[in-house]
C-alpha cells in the first residue's frame, strides 16, 4: 500500500509541480467570504528562458509534428528534435509555466497546455508558439457555463474557481482536427473548442463529477468522446461532448492516461500497473497483466495497429489490438517515464523527469 501511495504521489508530483504537488498547488477546501484580487503571475507574462540547461529540463509530454518530435516540461520548456530525438534545440515560448501536454493534428498545428490553465497554439511545427488562454479565462467560462445552468452548486463551484484565481493545470489535450479539441485537467475542469482554440466553451458543469475528481486522460473518436481520471472515474460522450454519462470502472484507483489504437481499442492505464482494454468504447473492460508492480505512466498507439504502454520504471509493454496479452521489453536504462512517442525511424522517444531519452526500435518478433 505505502509502495502505491508513492507511485500516486509521484505521478501527480510530476503532473502538479515536479517540485511537491501539493504545496505548489494547494488550493482552499472553500472559497473565503472575502473579495480575491487576482494579481497575474509573472510566469504568464513572461517568455520562458532560452538556456542550455533546458536540453536537461524536466519534460511531461512528446509527440509528433510530421517528422519533427515536439517535448514540453518545466518552466514553459518546449524541445524540438529533427533527427528522431537525437539533438534538440528550445523552441520560443511566451510564458513560463510548466506544459504537461502537447498535441499536433499535422506537422505545423500543434497545441500545448499546462499549469495556471494555459494552453498555446504553434502553427508552425513547434517552433513558435502564442498564448490562446489562461486560468483566469478559463475560470471565467466555467462561470459563464454554470450560469446558464441555473445549478446552485455548479454556480457556487465555478465562483470558487474565479476567487482561487489561475491555478488550475491542464493534464492532457486531445483534437480530432485543426478545429476541434477538448483540453482537460485538475479537479474535473474540461474546456472544448469547434474554431482550433479561437475561443473555448466550458464542459465542467455539464459532467457527471460531483466530486470534482482531477481529470487525467481525453481520446476521440468520431462522436465519442472518453475521459479517464482520479479514483477510477471513467466519463463517456456520444454525441461529440454535448453530453457526458459515467461509465461503471473495473477499478478504484487511478487512471493516468487513456489512449485509442487502430480499430477503436481504448486504453486506460494508471497505479500499480494497472491497465484496462475495452474494445466498444468503455462499455466493457478487460484487465490486462502488464507485470509490472508500478504505475504505468505513459502510452501511446502505434500507428500500424496496436500500442505501447511504459512503466514509470521505464519497462516497455507492447500490446495487440486483437490480444489481452502484452509484450514485456525490460528496461535497459530505467527512467521515471511521463510520455512517449515513437520517432519515424521507429524508436521510442521518451520524455521524462530526467529529460529526453532515445529508446532502440521496437523488437520484430
Amino acid at each position: 500500500m505505502a509502495q502505491a501511495v508513492r507511485q500516486g504521489v509521484a505521478r501527480r508530483a510530476a503532473l502538479l509541480g515536479l517540485c511537491g504537488w501539493a504545496a505548489a498547488l494547494a488550493l482552499p477546501a472553500r472559497a473565503s467570504n472575502t473579495a480575491v484580487v487576482s494579481v497575474v503571475p509573472a510566469v504568464l507574462t513572461h517568455a520562458a528562458v532560452q538556456t542550455p540547461k533546458a536540453l536537461g529540463a524536466a519534460t511531461l509530454a512528446v509527440a509528433r509534428a510530421g517528422k519533427r518530435l515536439v517535448a514540453v516540461g518545466e518552466r514553459g520548456t518546449v524541445l524540438l528534435s529533427d533527427d528522431a530525438g537525437i539533438h534538440w534545440q528550445q523552441a520560443q515560448v511566451p510564458v513560463q509555466v510548466t506544459l504537461t501536454t502537447v498535441c499536433f493534428v499535422d506537422a505545423q498545428t500543434g497545441w500545448a497546455a499546462g499549469h495556471l490553465g494555459v494552453i498555446l497554439r504553434s502553427d508552425d511545427a513547434g517552433a513558435t508558439w502564442h498564448k490562446q488562454l489562461d486560468g483566469f479565462q478559463a475560470a471565467a467560462l466555467v462561470l459563464q457555463a454554470a450560469q446558464a445552468t441555473g445549478d446552485a452548486k455548479a454556480i457556487a463551484n465555478a465562483e470558487r474557481l474565479v476567487e482561487e484565481g489561475a491555478d488550475k493545470p491542464f493534464f492532457d489535450m486531445e483534437f480530432s482536427d485543426a478545429q476541434h479539441g477538448f483540453v482537460v485537467g485538475a479537479y474535473g475542469l474540461m474546456l472544448s473548442t469547434a474554431d482550433g482554440g479561437t475561443t473555448w466553451a466550458a464542459v465542467s458543469p455539464r459532467l457527471p463529477n460531483p466530486k470534482s475528481l482531477h481529470l487525467y486522460g481525453v481520446r476521440a473518436s468520431g462522436s465519442t468522446v472518453l475521459i479517464a481520471g482520479e479514483q477510477g472515474l471513467l466519463l463517456r460522450s456520444t454525441d461529440g461532448g454535448g453530453s457526458f454519462t459515467a461509465l461503471e470502472s473495473p477499478y478504484k484507483g487511478s487512471f493516468f492516461g487513456l489512449l485509442r489504437s487502430v480499430g477503436d481499442v481504448w486504453v486506460a492505464y494508471g497505479l500499480r500497473g494497472t491497465a484496462y482494454r475495452s474494445s466498444d468504447a468503455g462499455t466493457h473492460w478487460d484487465k490486462l497483466d502488464t507485470g509490472v508492480p508500478m504505475a504505468v505512466g505513459a502510452g501511446m498507439a502505434l500507428p500500424g495497429g496496436g500500442f505501447v504502454l511504459m512503466s514509470q520504471a521505464g519497462d516497455v509493454l507492447v500490446g495487440r489490438a486483437d490480444s489481452l496479452a502484452l509484450r514485456r521489453v525490460p528496461a535497459r536504462e530505467p527512467v521515471p517515464v511521463s510520455g512517449v512517442v515513437q520517432a519515424e525511424d521507429g524508436s521510442l522517444v521518451v520524455a521524462s523527469l530526467r529529460g529526453m531519452h532515445r529508446l532502440p526500435a521496437l523488437p520484430v518478433n
